[in-house]
């Protein structure tokens, strides 16, 4: 592809001011490890919500969904339950605040906080720390296979012959791009410059969505869709038939297997409930999570990139897919049975997008890369020297030894993310990974260790364990079973460890339990500690916001939903639609004023005067 200078030069200015950006923060990045990894918890709860936004508008995540409300039309926005997404609303009502509470720098970190110092806490220690740098080491190798594809089917130079060597090879180049700023500015560097890519972002999805609105009218756009295409709603049935359209979309439904359209949103959202009561995994969205001021601030931060994320990104991905539609159909028809749905994405750009805005938009596109990798980046050196390096190997190291060992370690994910990614030939190898090996095993022990006092260090080692050897078993076991339809197997394998290992050993240290629970106060299953605290607190009050929270919780993800759909109804110009959504959308956000932000607190009323922030 062909760039004019304009835009050339305007994807170079983002390139040297971004790295500019990590330099020109290193100094304040590197006063010791708490401002490289955390940013010193000063970073207001706004920037770090934008920055957490940013770095969740990944490329690779986009090209999916666009594919998938090319393919699924309107009931597309439920597919991504599947992570879930509506995890950021359980965050946002109570997991971030709980979270937050502990005052800790990692997941691992927070396990001493919750398990002790014991045998069964170091175990539980070491899990989460191998779990924590797999994902993030996945969640590289899945951002560098995207911007492989997007760089070379836009960027003007060929370097090589071959297709897949000249994605490869992009994909190194912005690789090493994004590692220099990430790891030479830390924390500071990856928000400050996240908050300039989104800004970017929301310019380019933005001028999409109004460019598709320009080009694609509602007859136009009917005359490429089945009927139902546009209809959020369901039945048990998907009821959506490309044949005579493109048959070839059939094909993809049948072997994504969601046919049975209302039975998969069942069972993902039975799935996403368990995975969203678990808490974050430990990677970037975690450490966003500590790295707030405050706990009220925390779940502020959450409920922000709701707001900020989703109109912005769903105006692009709607601009994109109906721009395919309407204009790529005849090309994806005459490619048969090998159709390419991740070609939309360069087609629709490539062909719609004037001189100027084209280099707005590729900046925009690779500042989506490039903050999902920073975020990632960043997260994992975290527990590598935090809670390996820091804990077992040299504990009275200088800061300046511990940033300089922050440097190699975030090198070091670079290069193993890398290395994965080449074993890998497409974003669902890693999507499917993802969700089954890794947050198919994660569950059962993180639900039960905020919700049940008896759940050990231990149970929690043996429940991890045994739901990741279960996820990467059960494929060659059950081949029929999707990832999704063995996640009640796997669930139940890890429960039945986690609660079996449990009462096989000792309950763990009394006073981490009530120091945790005193501090967290989460509900639950939590009497016993309660009762031993009442000694001391004659007063004490028990979380009984269980009921409130999870109305609240039913109310953000209609809330999400609509925000969701709203920006495609109004790309494709159904504006009775639209204003529903956007009706929905303000009346639930009318309901969680009143029934969750100005309820927020900071710490319970015992420990208050104890927190030293």
């Amino acid at each position: 592809m062909q760039l004019h200078l304009i835009d050339v030069l305007i994807i170079l200015g983002y390139l040297i001011l971004t790295i500019g950006i990590g330099f020109w923060i290193s100094k304040k990045a590197s006063k010791n490890i708490k401002s490289y990894f955390l940013g010193g918890n000063e970073i207001k709860w706004y920037y770090l919500g934008l920055s957490n936004a940013s770095g969740m508008f990944d490329i690779s995540g986009t090209m999916w969904m666009v594919m998938l409300l090319f393919v699924y039309g309107l009931k597309s926005v439920w597919i991504p339950w599947l992570w879930p997404v509506f995890n950021q609303i359980f965050m946002m009502i109570f997991l971030s605040v709980w979270l937050r509470r502990s005052g800790v720098m990692t997941g691992a970190e927070w396990i001493k906080f919750r398990f002790g110092d014991g045998k069964g806490a170091n175990l539980a220690h070491i899990v989460v720390v191998l779990f924590a740098v797999i994902v993030v080491i996945t969640y590289v190798a899945y951002g560098f296979i995207g911007i492989g594809k997007f760089a070379s089917a836009f960027l003007p130079l060929e370097l090589s012959s071959v297709p897949a060597t000249n994605e490869m090879y992009y994909g190194l180049i912005f690789t090493f791009f994004t590692a220099i700023y990430v790891i030479k500015g830390g924390m500071y560097s990856v928000v400050f410059t996240e908050v300039l890519q989104y800004v970017i972002m929301t310019i380019a999805s933005i001028a999409i969505g109004v460019i598709a609105m320009q080009q694609v009218s509602p007859e136009m756009l009917a005359e490429f869709i089945p009927t139902n295409w546009d209809n959020i709603f369901f039945s048990w049935k998907l009821d959506l038939d490309w044949t005579g359209i493109m048959d070839s979309v059939n094909d993809k439904i049948k072997d994504d297997g969601w046919e049975m359209f209302g039975i998969f949103i069942t069972m993902v959202l039975l799935k996403g409930v368990l995975q969203s009561l678990a808490g974050p995994a430990p990677s970037y969205d975690m450490q966003r999570v500590l790295s707030t001021r405050s706990p009220k601030e925390a779940a502020k931060m959450s409920g922000f990139v709701n707001l900020v994320l989703l109109f912005p990104r769903y105006m692009l991905i709607a601009g994109l897919t109906v721009l395919a539609l309407v204009f790529y159909s005849d090309e994806l028809n005459q490619m048969g049975d090998q159709v390419d749905f991740e070609q939309i994405l360069p087609f629709a750009i490539k062909n719609f997008v004037p001189v100027g805005l084209l280099g707005i938009l590729i900046a925009g596109l690779l500042a989506a890369f490039m903050s999902s990798f920073a975020a990632s980046v960043n997260a994992a050196p975290a527990y590598i020297v935090n809670d390996i390096y820091k804990r077992y190997i040299n504990s009275n190291a200088t800061d300046k030894q511990y940033i300089n060992m922050s440097y190699l370690a975030s090198a070091a994910v670079v290069i193993v993310g890398t290395l994965f990614a080449f074993m890998l030939d497409s974003l669902n190898n890693i999507i499917d990974w993802l969700v089954a090996a890794l947050y198919g095993g994660y569950t059962a022990a993180n639900v039960l260790k905020w919700y049940w006092w008896r759940f050990n260090g231990f149970g929690y080692f043996a429940g991890m364990v045994a739901g990741i050897l279960a996820a990467m078993i059960l494929p060659y076991a059950l081949p029929e079973y999707s990832a999704l339809e063995a996640f009640p197997i796997n669930f139940g394998f890890s429960l039945t460890a986690c609660i079996a290992v449990s009462f096989l050993t000792e309950p763990d240290d009394v006073e981490v339990l009530k120091n945790f629970y005193l501090r967290t106060r989460p509900w639950g299953f939590w009497k016993p500690i309660h009762n031993e605290l009442l000694s001391k607190y004659p007063n004490l009050e028990k979380n009984n916001d269980f009921g409130r929270d999870m109305l609240n919780v039913a109310v953000g993800i209609i809330w999400q939903v609509a925000i969701t759909a709203a920006p495609i109804f109004m790309i494709i110009r159904q504006w009775d639609s639209f204003l529903i959504s956007m009706g929905v959308a303000i009346l639930c956000t009318v309901i969680l004023k009143y029934n969750w932000y100005d309820k927020l607190e900071d710490y319970p009323v015992e420990v208050r005067d104890s927190i030293p922030e």
